[in-house]
């Protein structure tokens, strides 16, 4: 959707007026946070980014705090709760619920502040890693960017996967900060989290320790990762990757 932020926001605004809304829910991305930041500066109400859990009814929510340490949960003081959630924190499951498709149309009388002129994607071949159900990351032992080929390899054999890297790997100049998986980078909740060559440091532990399953290839036995992972593969992963990469195949 190309509309303008601004039409977005007011087309939103109105059907919470309409319907007398009690919560608006969005995924914790760009667009997510940028459309309901507007939202909830238009309609004067609090915002919650990143959860990991929201109660609609008791108006509660949690999201971790202090880089992953903690989870708080916050009481909200509104009428209308307005949050992100973490992309896949929450599992698809098979409900009978009986809904009903009402159309809505807003009528927009203001002009918008902004214009969207052009939107340009990423050119790279790797997957929205917050929409992946698996993510394979890659530290600094990479060692290149073009090295960072055999996780695209591997990602591709798998299916709905993307390829991540650490703060040191981008750093290092390996991959592009858009790939980047940490504290100061993107935050996943894949179903299957692959670290190849990653330390394990609190900042990069902070953007996916809520992966359901963490898998962790390293040649240092002793490295943080593998007190938090839940599955340990202690080898190279030039070595590991490719294989991996040809079993899948079969």
């Amino acid at each position: 959707m190309n509309a303008s932020p601004d039409t977005q926001t007011s087309m939103i605004a109105a059907a919470v007026e309409s319907f007398q809304l009690d919560g608006i829910l969005g995924v914790n991305t760009v667009v997510g946070c940028d459309i309901l930041a507007r939202l909830a500066a238009l309609l004067k109400q609090p915002l919650v980014l990143d959860c990991v859990e929201i109660n609609i009814s008791e108006k509660t929510v949690k999201k971790s705090q202090f880089s992953g340490k903690t989870l708080a949960t916050f009481k909200i003081g509104s009428d209308l709760l307005i949050c992100t959630l973490r992309p896949n924190i929450v599992d698809p499951e098979e409900t009978p619920v009986a809904c009903e498709v009402v159309p809505f149309q807003a009528k927009i009388e203001d002009k918008p502040l902004t214009r969207v002129i052009e939107v340009k994607k990423d050119a790279g071949k790797t997957k929205d890693l917050a929409d992946a159900t698996i993510v394979i990351t890659g530290g600094r032992p990479m060692g290149s960017a073009e090295n960072f080929e055999i996780l695209q390899q591997c990602a591709d054999a798998m299916g709905n996967a993307a390829v991540g890297a650490s703060r040191a790997s981008v750093d290092a100049g390996y991959a592009p900060h858009s790939m980047q998986i940490g504290q100061t980078g993107k935050t996943v909740s894949p179903k299957l989290y692959i670290g190849c060559g990653i330390s394990g440091s609190v900042q990069h532990y902070a953007g996916m320790k809520t992966s359901k399953v963490i898998l962790a290839i390293n040649t240092d036995k002793d490295a943080p990762i593998f007190e938090k992972c839940d599955y340990g593969i202690i080898g190279d992963l030039f070595e590991v990757v490719p294989a991996l990469t040809e079993a899948l195949k079969k």
